[in-house]
């Protein structure tokens, strides 16, 4: 078994090369080639945080395992984030262990990437200006994401904390050499925005239906629990609503279950998963009008996939540190 750090992860596998391993395992989610169990969430008595447990199995590589995430409350900035984990690996042939990698990286980065996906098949060719609601690590993950699939020229930011944001601001600009705006309200920020990528840990709606224009694609990534949600029932219903796995979407996308439970919408919203846009077994944007939105939960065959890529790579080139379980 090989044990892959951080820095391998972050080394081994770019935004841009993960894109690509995640529309293989959309593809194969929507498939049916994949064990995909609801995540499970078990609370630390005493203590602020949660255990989370995602298994799961893959088809192609043939592969199983599960990501263990200890999810935190801590400060803002706090070196160890909020997701401590790992991914473990299995060969689904043998039945043997392949790897343990680090969990927080790999999740950060195969979560961008599911969004350049999603942003790949539905924001249009032309869109150029970008707005990132959140200033936390998905919110710089996500800069580097949509460059590496739009033509990204002008870039509009907002957080509830304004000083974050312009320091936040003012980073994105110094990585990227592209302007940057920051804005101290949301609909100021997305007005002019092409692509809007919420990564807040916000409970309730921070983006509206009305804030929104015809043509925008939205990628909706800071929520992963039935009771929050980042944007509003309006915003919602005037959207064509795609998601990575419909079973977790029913269960876990607190804005579409709200649109739901207000009458705003019916299930039949969801016009597919991103891994039939893929297959172009559904239609994706239709036309230059339509407002699309990509629901991110994350399902444990991103994990899985994106794990098998890292440890494929670090057993090529012999990087990690291999153990001897059965000695």
């Amino acid at each position: 078994m090989r044990i892959i750090a951080r820095s391998d992860v972050e080394r081994l596998l770019s935004v841009k090369d993960c894109v690509d391993v995640m529309a293989r395992a959309m593809e194969a989610t929507s498939r049916g080639n994949v064990t995909l169990p609801i995540r499970q969430f078990m609370p630390v008595p005493d203590a602020p945080g949660k255990l989370v447990v995602m298994p799961g199995t893959l088809g192609d590589p043939a592969c199983f395992g599960i990501k263990l995430v200890c999810k935190y409350d801590r400060p803002h900035g706090d070196p160890l984030g909020t997701h401590v984990g790992m991914v473990m690996l299995f060969d689904s042939a043998k039945g043997i262990p392949l790897a343990m990698v680090e969990g927080s990286s790999l999740t950060a980065i195969r979560t961008s990437a599911a969004s350049a996906l999603a942003t790949r098949h539905l924001a249009r060719e032309d869109a150029r200006h970008l707005a990132i609601l959140g200033n936390g690590e998905q919110a710089m993950r996500h800069v580097a994401a949509m460059l590496a699939v739009r033509p990204v020229e002008t870039i509009s930011v907002w957080g509830r904390d304004g000083a974050r944001a312009q320091a936040f601001a003012d980073e994105v600009s110094a990585s990227t050499g592209l302007p940057v705006q920051c804005h101290a309200e949301v609909g100021a920020a997305v007005a002019e925005a092409d692509i809007i990528c919420t990564t807040t840990s916000a409970k309730t709606p921070i983006l509206f239906g009305a804030d929104l224009r015809p043509g925008q694609h939205i990628n909706l990534v800071g929520s992963a629990i039935a009771a929050s949600a980042e944007v509003d029932d309006a915003a919602v219903a005037k959207s064509r609503f795609y998601v990575d796995y419909k079973p977790a979407a029913m269960a876990a996308a607190g804005e579409l279950l709200n649109a739901i439970a207000s009458g705003a919408v019916v299930e039949n919203h969801i016009v597919g998963e991103i891994g039939q846009v893929v297959m172009d077994s559904v239609p994706s944007r239709e036309n230059s009008e339509q407002i699309t939105m990509y629901k991110s939960l994350g399902v444990a065959s991103q994990d899985l996939a994106a794990a098998c890529a890292v440890w494929a790579m670090a057993e090529q080139e012999g990087s990690g540190l291999e153990v001897d379980l059965m000695a």
